[in-house]
């Protein structure tokens, strides 16, 4: 029996897919690449907005196509649309066999014996939390440390899709950490829909610090970076952590959606304006080298010319080093959806492309302040075309940051830390020679 998995959307989803590819192999079933080739296809969904949930569906109708050609036995869905949309796949997509809640994945190996109507081993494995298998390349992988969401923003879905905020213990999250590095992880990038609060339900406070100290602990591990940093929750305890731990990269991913005080009331966020210069202006003095990435949304219901205005005069005043800003998607269920005064999308997507190009401008003039200095670089890979290599520097995540393209006159594997010296920019990404 073949089973083949699909992981869509997020790094969250990405990290609970390697989970369920854990518990698989250990019940016995054969992994494939091939969906052409397979008896059962799981499809890790995702359906924050509009279109991922459109992707979701597609990709459901593009497998059932399998079911008509091939030997395929069913399809099993998991993620964030099999717990919102439950009821609607099983009433409109008659070619979902199987729905498995994002919240009871420990039952992903009983679902594809059921599907496939293979007897299941007397004896079969259950999940663990520190198993997993790599599908990021092996150099970098997301530890997700907690799951679910208690802020409730406005617009946001992922408190009903996920429920409440749980952070993992600490014990099985080192373990899985250590786990990690044996396998050749060199990168832990920790993830959660926040992952500021950890600790907070389990521990009775914020254990975030103390968790990147014993993490800076493992060897193997030489980058550990932060994402879903949530603006209020980011305390002088945490960055003066970030600061003494050497493998903790000098980055941080603090989402606050806008700038605008009276949209981030209408949001539900908990910051406003002058507290998010505060806090942007006290983690730079702890940390001056530090890379500060956020996300942004334009359009959102009630947003007038003068608000967008003052988002761009925040932009223009902070100058943060990596932006990234989506149009409002108007998802229903969500409070923000029924807000009077809904941005018409062509002003929500312009004012999209005003962000976009302030920012370019801020990214291109610091692009040109880093020339002359020196970065640890992870080497991706080698480009025979380019006859270069590239890589990526603390200061950038993957897929969504910047690239560095440099040349070495001795051979690099991928996954090789090398110090290489920027001599020039190409937009977005740097140029570099080894030092």
């Amino acid at each position: 029996m073949k089973t083949a998995f699909i992981s869509l959307g997020c790094d969250k989803n990405l990290s609970d897919s390697e989970h369920m590819l854990y518990t698989l192999g250990k019940a016995g079933i054969e992994i494939t690449d091939d969906e052409s080739d397979a008896d059962v296809v799981i499809i890790n969904t995702c359906c924050f907005i509009e279109s991922a949930l459109q992707e979701s569906i597609d990709t459901i109708l593009s497998v059932a196509q399998y079911k008509k050609a091939g030997h395929l036995k069913g399809i099993i869905v998991t993620g964030c649309m099999s717990s919102r949309y439950k009821e609607d796949i099983k009433k409109d997509l008659p070619e979902v066999d199987m729905i498995v809640s994002a919240n009871d994945y420990d039952e992903i190996a009983d679902a594809v014996f059921t599907v496939s109507g293979i007897e299941k081993p007397k004896k079969g494995a259950s999940a663990a939390k520190n198993g997993r298998v790599n599908v990021t390349g092996g150099f970098y992988d997301f530890l997700k440390i907690a799951d679910g969401c208690d802020k409730n923003c406005s617009y946001c879905i992922i408190p009903s899709l996920r429920g409440h905020y749980r952070s993992y213990p600490m014990e099985e999250l080192l373990s899985e950490a250590r786990s990690l590095a044996q396998s050749g992880v060199k990168e832990l990038i920790l993830v959660a829909q926040e992952t500021t609060l950890y600790g907070t339900d389990i521990y009775g406070r914020k254990m975030l610090p103390e968790l990147l100290r014993r993490l800076n602990e493992i060897p193997g591990i030489r980058w550990i970076r932060l994402m879903y940093a949530y603006p209020e929750e980011i305390t002088e305890n945490l960055i003066n952590a970030m600061a003494e731990c050497e493998k903790v990269c000098h980055y941080i991913d603090m989402p606050i959606q806008h700038a605008d005080d009276r949209i981030l009331s209408l949001m539900g966020r908990r910051t406003r304006q002058q507290e998010l210069v505060e806090k942007i202006d006290m983690i730079r003095k702890k940390i001056p080298d530090i890379a500060i990435r956020t996300t942004l949304i334009s359009g959102f219901p009630g947003e007038t010319d003068e608000m967008h205005e003052n988002l761009m005069n925040f932009l223009k005043l902070e100058k943060l080093d990596h932006v990234g800003v989506f149009t409002y998607s108007r998802e229903e269920g969500t409070a923000a959806s029924t807000m009077p005064n809904q941005v018409p999308k062509e002003i929500a997507d312009k004012r999209r492309s005003d962000i976009m190009r302030l920012q370019q401008g801020i990214v291109f003039r610091k692009n040109r302040s880093l020339i002359g200095k020196t970065f640890s670089t992870m080497t991706l890979g080698f480009l025979p075309a380019e006859n270069c290599y590239v890589g990526r520097t603390m200061r950038d995540a993957p897929d969504v940051d910047s690239l560095v393209f440099f040349k070495s006159n001795h051979e690099l594997l991928s996954g090789d830390f090398a110090d290489v010296v920027i001599t020039s920019t190409a937009d977005y990404d740097l140029k570099g020679e080894l030092k």
